[in-house]
C-alpha cells in the first residue's frame, strides 16, 4: 500500500466516523411529526413537516456518501483505489484529494456528464 493510499485511507475512516456520528444526531430531526391539531398550530406542523423532511433528505445523502466511502476503503483494500472504472487509467492524485470517493478520472467523468 502507498503512501497516498494509506493517507486516503485515515481520512476515509474519519469521514466514516463524522458520517455515523451525524446519523445519530439526525435521527430525532427525522422522526415522525405529530400532527394534534389541538397540541401543534397549523403553521408549527408545516414547519415541522419541512424539518422533517430536510432532515431525511440529509440522511439519505449521508447514506450514498457512506456507500461511497465504504466502496473507497474496499478499493483501497484490494488495491484498486486511485484507477478510473471506466478506462483503468489513473486518476489525478488532485482529483483524490478533493473527492477521496471518485471512481471516474476527470475525462470519463465528463463523457458520463454528457
Amino acid at each position: 500500500m502507498t503512501y497516498f493510499s494509506e493517507t486516503m485511507r485515515k481520512r476515509l475512516l474519519s469521514l466514516q466516523s463524522e458520517l455515523k456520528e451525524q446519523l445519530a444526531a439526525g435521527k430525532e430531526s427525522a422522526a415522525v411529526v405529530e400532527l394534534d391539531q389541538s397540541k401543534v398550530g397549523r403553521l408549527s406542523r408545516m414547519d415541522a413537516l419541512q424539518a422533517q423532511a430536510m432532515a431525511q433528505a440529509s440522511s439519505q445523502r449521508r447514506d450514498a456518501l457512506g456507500h461511497r466511502v465504504t466502496a473507497a476503503l474496499k478499493r483501497i483494500d484490494d488495491d484498486e483505489f486511485g484507477f478510473c472504472r471506466s478506462c483503468d487509467e489513473p486518476i489525478n492524485p488532485k482529483r483524490l484529494e478533493f473527492d477521496p470517493t471518485a471512481t471516474l478520472c476527470i475525462g470519463c467523468a465528463s463523457k458520463a456528464e454528457r
